[in-house]
């Protein structure tokens, strides 16, 4: 027998029993039906005397009913304090990660959670009050991992109605009737307006999530494939690289956008504001650490953030290869008799070295100019990547050797005319070579 498809009926099944009348219902119920059945208790040390109380019924009710109870105690709101985040979330992380450890150490099959149709409902209305996604409104699932939900399909007066047939005592969290929580708003205030206009609401909004969630497994399937139709080959060392003016001719392609973005924790206030750029045709870049998203000329560039930061500066020294993101800078001396070997590649050049004393290696910066080999003026380097194609993207990590406040050399594209070498005055010859593809890090200096 089993219990809505989730739980075989061999399984060794860890509840997960607060003492409150969802998860008394819960362990009451899968006993009923015969399964092996074991508890877990986390005292989260939030509500004094309540919480000791809590711990003392649960200890008695799994006596009584010859359940082994593993209990554990935590200082919730130190490890909150500790982490920076919420009582909440850091009450929720110490729970699983004790549930998941009785699972290794004990052999347990599944973890059972009390969470049923009342609190689904109220996960939809809490996630669409923030502002969601579809994800977002497909509530909880049946099945996330070791952890299985049996109880999502029955409502919470079903769970009262069936513990006073026992007649079944359980514990009350005083926390749950207050209303300065948005959940609980939700729950005491918002729901029971919205059974009077509507009484099968929380059916209604059940039988909704579970649309949307049919919707989102069709959009997980089908867009990735969507996706990949407009995707160009990576370009400039970008991870991804999409081409706005395909995908804009595609259904609902801020959906698609989205899809994209989200994975990589752009928030949704980016996301549209991406889409607006790129409806526009105007340049623009995001950032959502580490990862760096450039609209430029009818193109998505999508990597992460050079590790050389707009402000480093790192000392390239001879004979000692200087690693970064996506490549290695390397100096050494080549001898004055051997200038016929002089190379004519942008990705290596030598350089007159007379008076070169400390070379430093940095990311372009707003006003930079040099003079460019073979040429007599001036010119912002920024400018020459235009000329040469660059996208704004291979712009943020164009690199440059530098000598003092001078440019030597726009890494990868062209010397600098001052430092180029001549038969009848150089004495001394340096070869600058970047080499592509290795993916060492090093930190700034």
């Amino acid at each position: 027998m089993t219990l809505h498809g989730l739980i075989p009926a061999s399984s060794r099944v860890l509840v997960a029993l607060s003492g409150g009348p969802d998860s008394v219902a819960l362990l009451c119920l899968l006993q009923e039906l015969g399964y092996d059945v074991a508890a877990a208790h986390c005292n989260f040390r939030l509500r004094g005397e309540e919480s000791e109380g809590d711990e003392r019924f649960v200890r008695e009710l799994c006596r009584r009913r010859g359940v082994e109870l593993h209990v554990t105690a935590f200082d919730t709101a130190d490890e909150a304090a500790r982490r920076g985040v919420s009582i909440e979330m850091a009450a929720r992380d110490l729970r699983y990660a004790y549930f998941n450890r009785l699972v290794e150490e004990e052999g347990y099959d599944v973890i059972a959670v009390a969470h049923h149709r009342d609190d689904n409902v109220e996960t939809l209305l809490l996630n669409l009050l923030r502002g969601t996604g579809v994800k977002g409104l497909t509530g909880m699932r049946y099945v996330h991992g070791r952890v299985v939900r049996p109880l999502l399909d029955v409502g919470r007066q079903d769970l009262l109605d069936y513990l006073s047939q026992m007649g079944q005592t359980y514990v009350t969290d005083h926390t749950n009737l207050e209303t300065l929580y948005k959940r609980n708003k939700i729950r005491w205030q918002l729901l029971p307006l919205m059974r009077e206009i509507n009484p099968s609401i929380d059916a209604t909004l059940q039988a909704t999530i579970g649309r949307l969630a049919e919707v989102d497994e069709w959009c997980e399937a089908t867009l990735p494939e969507a996706l990949r139709s407009v995707e160009l080959p990576p370009l400039d060392g970008a991870e991804r690289c999409l081409s706005l003016p395909d995908l804009m001719r595609l259904p609902s392609p801020h959906l698609l956008l989205f899809h994209c973005l989200h994975p990589y924790h752009f928030t949704d206030r980016q996301v549209a504001d991406a889409w607006q750029c790129a409806q526009r045709g105007s340049q623009a870049v995001f950032y959502a650490p580490p990862y760096e998203l450039v609209i430029d000329r009818g193109r998505l560039f999508l990597g992460k953030q050079p590790s050389l930061g707009e402000g480093d500066v790192m000392t390239l020294e001879v004979d000692t290869p200087l690693q970064l993101d996506d490549g290695r800078l390397t100096a050494r001396f080549l001898s004055i008799d051997r200038l016929s070997e002089i190379p004519r590649e942008p990705h290596r050049v030598a350089v007159d070295a007379e008076g070169m004393e400390c070379l430093q290696v940095r990311r372009i910066r707003p006003g930079d100019r040099f003079v460019p080999f073979g040429m007599k003026g001036s010119k912002l380097v920024s400018d020459f990547l235009t000329d040469r194609k660059k996208s704004l993207f291979a712009k943020h990590r164009q690199l440059v050797v530098t000598h003092g406040e001078q440019i030597v050399w726009v890494v990868g594209e062209r010397p600098a005319q001052p430092y180029a070498i001549r038969e009848e005055s150089t004495r001394r010859v340096l070869l600058l070579e970047w080499h592509q593809g290795t993916c060492l890090g090093k930190n700034p200096s």
